[in-house]
Order: structure tokens, then C-alpha cells, then sequence
């Protein structure tokens, strides 16, 4: 059985890519802009690369936050990456504008201590119990990263931990909802194996 994904197109993601990396483990892909497709799906995937204020703005115009509101309480899988992942948030340091608060917490921008965009690959520490997604992918494993904030760990939430000048979470989840601050898409084979399982959860929900 195949999975139906809606990819959220709201002009602020690496749709192809993500769509692309999808689809080969399996999954059927929707990359959409419509709110009524996007409930229908039976998961979505949160793409975001720029800045957060532009980033909930445009999820906001495009009208596709309701979608996600629906598919969070509803308890179908969301996946979100990068900025998409920090929408999750209640807000940013980086922008005024209200996050999703979804996920409670600050984005915060990195230490001027280090490099800024943090960019390239680094280590990502599997956090407290391993999320499933992550079961078969060592402690340790290099993810593809392009970011100048992110959230702070949260034991509550948190499920993955890099470092560029102080600990930050590289992966975070709640319920149904998993998120990274890397970019599965552009991490070779570990970043596949996050999709692939996020893919048997929509086909097992």
C-alpha cells in the first residue's frame, strides 16, 4: 500500500528534493499549495529553508496552517525540516512573528562565537529513549545542516543533540510529530532511512 504525502508548497522549501528522496522509499508524493488536499493526506511533510518570519507568514497566506493544525490533532505523522521545523515553535529570535506553538519553546540564534550559518555536516546524539525513527541509525551519525538559529534541547522534546557553540536540538518530536534541523534530503542514506520509517508510520496510521 502506498502512502500518500502531501509536501507543503508555500514557496519557502526544497520541494523537489524532499519530494524526490520521498518518493524513493516509497512514498506517494503530493507536493501541494492546497489546504483541502493537504487534510486529505495522510501525512505532511513541513519543508522550510529561508527565514522564519517569512516562512509562517507565507504557511499562513497559503492558508495551509489549518492543514497542519488538522493533521496534528487528528494524529496523523507531520514531518518538518529546517525552518519548518522552527515554525513548530512558539517564536523566534530571529522574527516578531508568532510560531505555530505547536512545540513549545524559543528558536534562538546561534553563539557569534562560531560560524554563522552553521553549514555543512556534523554529529547528531540520539537524546534520553530513541525516537523510533532513528532505531537504526548510530549515535554519532553526520547530518547535512544550513541554519543560524534553532531551538534550545528540551528534554521533553528533544530527540537528537548537535553542538556548533553550544547544544541545540537537531531533532525533536511530540506524538505524531517528528522534526529536524538538518535536512533528511540532503543526508545520503541515514536522512533516507528518517523518511522510510516516517513513511511506514503513515501507512501503519
Amino acid at each position: 500500500m502506498t502512502a500518500r504525502i502531501a509536501v507543503l508548497d508555500y514557496g519557502m522549501g526544497n520541494l523537489h528534493s524532499v519530494g524526490r528522496a520521498l518518493a524513493r522509499v516509497g512514498a506517494d508524493v503530493c507536493v501541494t499549495s492546497d489546504g483541502d488536499e493537504a487534510a486529505d493526506a495522510s501525512g505532511i511533510v513541513i519543508p522550510g529553508v529561508g527565514g522564519f518570519g517569512a516562512c509562517v507568514r507565507s504557511l499562513r497566506a497559503a492558508g495551509l496552517e489549518t492543514a497542519v493544525r488538522t493533521a496534528v490533532s487528528s494524529g496523523r505523522p507531520v514531518f518538518a525540516v529546517c525552518v519548518g521545523m522552527q515554525i513548530l515553535f512558539e517564536g523566534s529570535d530571529e522574527d516578531a512573528d508568532r510560531g505555530l506553538a505547536i512545540l513549545p519553546g524559543h528558536v534562538q540564534r546561534l553563539p557569534a562565537t562560531v560560524r554563522v550559518p552553521h553549514t555543512g555536516w556534523n554529529t547528531v546524539s540520539w537524546a534520553g529513549r530513541r525516537h523510533a525513527y532513528a532505531a537504526g541509525i548510530p549515535d554519532g551519525t553526520s547530518f547535512y545542516f544550513v541554519h543560524s538559529y534553532a531551538p534550545p534541547v528540551d528534554p521533553d522534546t528533544t530527540v537528537g543533540v548537535t553542538d556548533h557553540g553550544r547544544s541545540f536540538a537537531a531533532a525533536v518530536a511530540r506524538e505524531q510529530v517528528f522534526a529536524t534541523q538538518f535536512h533528511p534530503e540532503k543526508s545520503g542514506e541515514a536522512g533516507l532511512e528518517l523518511y522510510d520509517r516516517f513513511v511506514q508510520e503513515v501507512r501503519a496510521a
